[in-house]
């Protein structure tokens, strides 16, 4: 009987790893894609508003299907097509020794990176939530959440069009009370986007500076959704100290300019996924070690 459990287990976190790291593959293309969707999208919106011509270079890159599916993959080196033996998630990497298949040049490692987290992460969701709607629902979470932060990363972006979902989704379900009653996620998603909205305009009132996206607010509020209003502190505590921390490191260590901007994001993102799965823990841990508990 135990012996069944086990393997009936190893069989549902494998499919979990692997279903990970299909998804991840996925998420490398938003990733790289969506920012020079949106970009393309602006620039054609601009020109229709002010009713200028762009010139013919800008034009015909205009003009080209761009979306997350057209043009097929292909080496930004030699611009041969990757077939689809040669884009199997990790795989494919290791096969290839990290290079294309046709130049032989070398591949990002980062492709291989976010499917191998992509992967690790649906796993730990599924080991921590078992085979339940929470399970299903957190691995969608848990996927915009490794979007967000790879776009953020790269283009100190968190679009619209993941965050704004990931919001309503959230409401959508907790209007069963998948991860705390909906009044709480209410409550949550107006705390985490006005809390972050307060500060912003408290620090650009003082500093004369903007110290975050827009994006934040909704990502938080997103959180709230999710999660509750409860969570919120421990979130933003969590994320601002390990995103200051992170900072201050990136500065003595690599010699980063102190005053270039740094994505906040990903903080926020990791934050909000622990707070998924241990932040009922972690709140009652200290209110028990604080005495606020008794």
């Amino acid at each position: 009987m135990l012996e069944t459990l086990v393997s009936h287990q190893a069989l549902l976190l494998g499919s979990a790893f692997v279903l990970g790291l299909l998804v991840g593959s996925f998420l490398n293309v938003v990733i790289y894609r969506l920012p020079i969707m949106m970009e393309r999208e602006y620039k054609r919106d601009f020109h229709s508003y002010f009713g200028t011509n762009p010139d013919p270079a800008e034009q015909k890159i205009l003009d080209e299907p761009f979306n997350l599916i057209l043009p097929y993959s292909h080496c930004p080196s030699c611009g041969a097509e990757v077939k689809p033996w040669h884009n199997v998630p990790l795989l494919s990497f290791l096969l290839l020794k990290g290079r294309c298949s046709h130049c032989g040049t070398p591949i990002s490692k980062r492709y291989p990176l976010v499917e191998l987290v992509t992967g690790l992460l649906t796993a730990l969701v599924v080991w921590q939530l078992g085979f339940t709607w929470q399970a299903l629902a957190g691995c969608g979470f848990t996927w915009a959440l490794v979007a967000l932060t790879g776009i953020d990363f790269d283009k100190q972006l968190l679009p619209d069009s993941i965050t704004l979902p990931l919001l309503w989704t959230g409401l959508l379900v907790n209007l069963w009370g998948l991860f705390t009653p909906l009044s709480d996620a209410v409550i949550g998603a107006m705390a985490g986007y006005l809390s972050l909205w307060a500060v912003f305009h408290l620090f650009k009132l003082v500093t004369g500076k903007e110290g975050m996206g827009a994006g934040d607010f909704k990502i938080l509020a997103a959180i709230g959704a999710w999660f509750g209003w409860q969570m919120l502190p421990m979130v933003i505590l969590l994320s601002a100290g390990v995103g200051a921390l992170a900072g201050l490191s990136w500065s003595l260590i690599a010699g980063r300019d102190k005053n270039l901007p740094i994505a906040f994001g990903p903080y926020l993102a990791g934050a909000g996924w622990i707070a998924m799965l241990w932040g009922e823990r972690i709140v009652n841990w200290y209110l028990n070690f604080s005495g606020l508990g008794s």
